[in-house]
């Protein structure tokens, strides 16, 4: 009898096969990484044991950590508590890291948040139908920029995405338990596999008529494999399309700042 693992890991292969921009439905790939390889998954930067001391500037710039597709880094105009959460946030396909922000900014600026939004190299990440690679590489560049300059909170660092983005999001999590504590997926389409770290909690939002990556075939799926891995899932379906309500970040980005 096939896992339910090895079942995912099928309908993904098969899927992947038909990538256009991010926007084809997909089937969910397997719910956890595989035990050898994909250790490009792993990320290195960590918050240092003195953070960076007083309150960051507030406002949104630039990291300067590439010439095209850069990471952008926003501050709250009144910070929260002191260490700061942070959200990492990824765009979807065809997105940038303007994208990303916009998905988070308004929740994380009410919650006193910092945002970290990076733009992949290619039209999507690299994990989603690759290897992790040059996207990977660039967040953690990205992530040690922001742990020498703000003060984050160890305890209270995400990694958020939306559709293409929140499949990265999942993978690159479930990779770096040991960083992130918490996944926020917004509409993802399946888990790239890499192997995994850490025990997460995880929030999965999605919508019932989702018609780019069909809810029956993706998230209904995703959760039940990552409860069967031991994973805390906190698990929202809404009424709507492929998208994400205010309503529904605003609620997970304070799950995050709750702890």
């Amino acid at each position: 009898m096939p896992t339910r693992r090895a079942v995912l890991g099928a309908g993904a292969a098969t899927s992947l096969a038909v990538l256009m921009a991010g926007c084809a439905p997909r089937s969910p790939g397997p719910s956890g990484g595989s035990t050898t390889g994909r250790d490009g998954a792993a990320l290195a930067a960590r918050p240092p044991a003195r953070p960076p001391v007083g309150p960051p500037a507030p406002g949104t710039r630039s990291l300067g950590l590439a010439s095209s597709g850069d990471a952008l880094l926003h501050v709250p105009p009144e910070p929260g508590p002191n260490p700061l959460p942070l959200v990492v946030s990824l765009h979807g396909a065809g997105g940038d890291a303007e994208a990303g922000l916009g998905l988070v900014r308004a929740a994380a600026d009410e919650h006193g948040t910092a945002v970290l939004a990076p733009s992949s190299r290619g039209p999507t990440w690299d994990a989603v139908g690759g290897d992790y690679g040059p996207d990977a590489e660039l967040v953690d560049r990205a992530l040690a920029e922001v742990f020498r300059t703000v003060p984050v909170d160890p305890a209270r660092i995400a990694v958020a995405g939306f559709s293409d983005g929140a499949s990265y999001a999942l993978g690159l999590g479930l990779a770096n338990g040991g960083l992130f504590s918490r996944i926020l997926a917004f509409s993802p389409g399946y888990v790239p596999p890499a192997p995994r770290a850490g025990a997460p909690a995880v929030f999965i939002s999605h919508g019932v008529d989702d018609e780019v990556l069909p809810i029956d075939r993706t998230s209904r799926r995703i959760v039940p494999a990552l409860e069967e891995d031991g994973y805390d899932v906190t698990y929202r379906e809404f009424p709507g399309p492929h998208t994400v309500p205010p309503e529904v970040v605003g609620e997970a980005v304070a799950w995050l700042v709750g702890g």
